[in-house]
């Protein structure tokens, strides 16, 4: 009976792992055409621009016409893709979470998850990841964001029966080409969608064996689409299509994302590699709203497209332009040639054709023709037609059009010779405006991977957990929290941006020049004053020439003391600042407690017994 059971599902796990592969390949002829587009935008991003798609499908050269026929590149994609991504890399959004309320408890969570989510982008270097994740979704359109649960990160926290190392796990994100991701319908408008998606790629062997545990002989792999940093230079060009670089001893491995249906509650994932099933089982995420399992994917794209699932990029644009532009161009040198060496027009017979060929008329030449013959001459090119310099000017204001720059972000100039410095930031505005799109794209892209880490951290950290934070007023905390802590579903989530020194100075300058940071009596309490210098990056000068700062970080300690137990006040305690913070945590939540409301009315019945009112 055992035999026979056994024999079954050795049957049953033939047949899922074969349809996985056959499901996988479906998808991969489905958008065949789309990863050709991509491979093309890349080449010409890269400088290969005389390539095209052939009617096969396939990446191929374009011939010359005749030998002779210049075939330079004047790349002008490249510069528009860098000016766009030093336009987006301004879009690194801090997620701030929100309380709901002014409550200790709700501002205890904000704070938690606000310092759980910068302690990650720190970990991973998250800023890097959306340069890399910006850098495929301007190229390709399209680039996608991995978030998931990896049990071999964080610290250590005991041994196996093996003697190797377990740890605490932690969050892993990961930033993805378009090539890998492969839903199962093109036509649908995002992520909630999709109800299946395969992420395929290949592996070495080495590290199928060390993750799974699992030995598979490996083979090369060549597929572009499979290994598309398998070039030097990280984009494989279309010259090197004669010895096309592989990857050796690899592996595919796919992996297919289900979401949960009424035949599978929980979702489902099967991983794949050669003829082998790594794993199969529920989705193990619980990474949606309310706790739902949802795909660990993220999209990012450039420009959406309606009805589909993969968006457009600039370089789809530019390409067109780019051809007519290196045509103008190479017409215009080939004319220059023709004016500089000239066209020697000789009677058949009068002269060494093969010999003025080799050599041209060289300056001190001594040219001898045939007697009684015409001597040779140039013939007359005439002048450049103006033409090719209208062409090539409408063509440079069409890249401008096109791309959502202006020469203002490209070259640093100014064309409209506008010279007040508020027409200046209109334009410059303006300029940032026309790429508002691909900006909101990179904001919700981080957001929705913000909510995943969340969702993540509450899901696996049910044990209690060290991290270290910054506390308020700048000083380093130690927090031990557990998943119930966290609140992911019960938070607001705010993108806000990392502003430069410059930046931060003026705004808290035109705050103190309209007085909007006076109190009462029309000058700056001490409090102020301290944030004041604290935004100005002076916050060190002025915790060493007035300890008022060193107060308030006492009093909101003794806040935190006083929910559990009582606290006495000290005679050296500066007691008009100690009342401020306390009745501040009294009216902020502190009253709801009834215990805590007893605890804070005595400690500050005892700073103003001590300060003798």
């Amino acid at each position: 009976m055992e035999k026979i059971e056994k024999k079954a599902e050795e049957k049953r796990v033939k047949a899922l792992v074969a349809e996985v592969k056959e499901d996988f390949l479906r998808r991969q002829r489905e958008r065949r055409s789309l990863e050709r587009g991509w491979q093309l935008n890349m080449n010409f991003v890269s400088g290969n621009q005389y390539c095209d798609i052939s009617p096969a499908g396939e990446i191929e050269e374009e011939d010359a016409a005749f030998y002779w026929q210049s075939r330079k590149t004047f790349n002008h994609i490249a510069p528009t893709v860098d000016a766009r991504l030093a336009r987006l890399a301004k879009v690194r959004p801090t997620l701030n979470v929100r309380a709901f309320s002014d409550s200790d408890e709700d501002l205890k969570t904000a704070r938690l998850c606000s310092n759980i989510l910068a302690s990650v982008k720190n970990r991973v270097d998250l800023d890097k990841i959306i340069s890399e994740a910006t850098l495929w979704s301007e190229t390709c359109g399209t680039a996608f964001y991995k978030v998931v649960w990896n049990s071999r990160e964080g610290k250590v926290i005991g041994t196996d029966a093996t003697g190797h190392p377990v740890r605490e796990g932690d969050v892993s994100v990961v930033a993805l080409s378009p090539f890998e991701v492969y839903p199962d319908r093109l036509t649908a408008a995002g992520m909630s969608e999709v109800r299946s998606l395969i992420h395929a790629k290949a592996v070495p062997v080495s590290e199928i064996r060390e993750k799974f545990g699992v030995e598979l002989p490996g083979r090369e792999i060549s597929d572009f689409s499979l290994a598309p940093y398998a070039a030097a230079g990280g984009w494989k060009r279309t010259s090197d299509l004669s010895a096309p670089p592989s990857l050796a001893d690899h592996e595919l491995l796919i992996e297919r994302y289900t979401t949960p249906d009424s035949d599978h509650p929980e979702g489902r994932l099967e991983i794949v590699a050669g003829d082998a099933l790594l794993y199969e089982g529920t989705l193990p995420y619980q990474n949606g709203d309310r706790g739902e399992r949802v795909l660990p994917f993220v999209r990012q794209i450039c420009i959406p497209l309606a009805g589909a699932f993969f968006g457009t990029s600039v370089v789809d644009r530019m390409i067109p332009l780019q051809r007519a532009y290196n045509a103008v161009r190479n017409r215009k040198h080939e004319f220059l040639n023709r004016l500089s060496m000239g066209v020697i027009a000789v009677e058949d017979g009068s002269v060494d054709a093969e010999e003025l060929a080799d050599e041209g008329l060289y300056p001190g030449k001594v040219l001898v023709y045939r007697q009684g013959s015409p001597k040779p001459d140039f013939l007359d090119c005439g002048k450049i037609p103006s033409e090719f310099n209208e062409e090539e000017e409408r063509i440079i204001n069409e890249f401008l059009l096109v791309s959502g720059t202006s020469e203002i972000s490209r070259n640093s100039s100014n064309p409209v010779r506008v010279t007040s410095a508020t027409g200046l930031q209109l334009l410059i505005e303006q300029d940032t405006n026309r790429m508002t799109v691909s900006a909101e794209s990179v904001e919700r892209a981080v957001k929705e991977a913000g909510k995943q880490i969340l969702h993540l951290y509450k899901q696996f950290a049910s044990a209690g957990r060290v991290m270290r934070m910054t506390g308020t007023g700048g000083d380093t905390e130690i927090f031990y929290f557990h998943s119930s802590d966290i609140s992911a579903d019960d938070v607001r989530f705010e993108t806000g941006y990392d502003q430069t020194s410059e930046q931060r100075r003026e705004e808290v300058l035109t705050l103190l020049q309209m007085g909007l940071l006076n109190d009462k009596d029309g000058g700056l309490s001490d409090e102020t004053r301290n944030k004041v210098l604290d935004a100005l990056g002076f916050g060190s000068f002025e915790n060493a020439r007035d300890i008022s700062n060193l107060h308030i970080r006492k009093a909101e300690r003794e806040n935190v003391l006083l929910t559990e137990r009582d606290a006495a006040a000290e005679d050296y305690d500066d007691h008009a600042l100690h009342i401020v913070e306390h009745t501040r945590a009294l009216l902020s939540g502190g009253e709801k407690d009834a215990a805590t409301k007893e605890r804070i009315l005595r400690h500050l019945e005892d700073h103003r017994r001590r300060k003798g009112e």
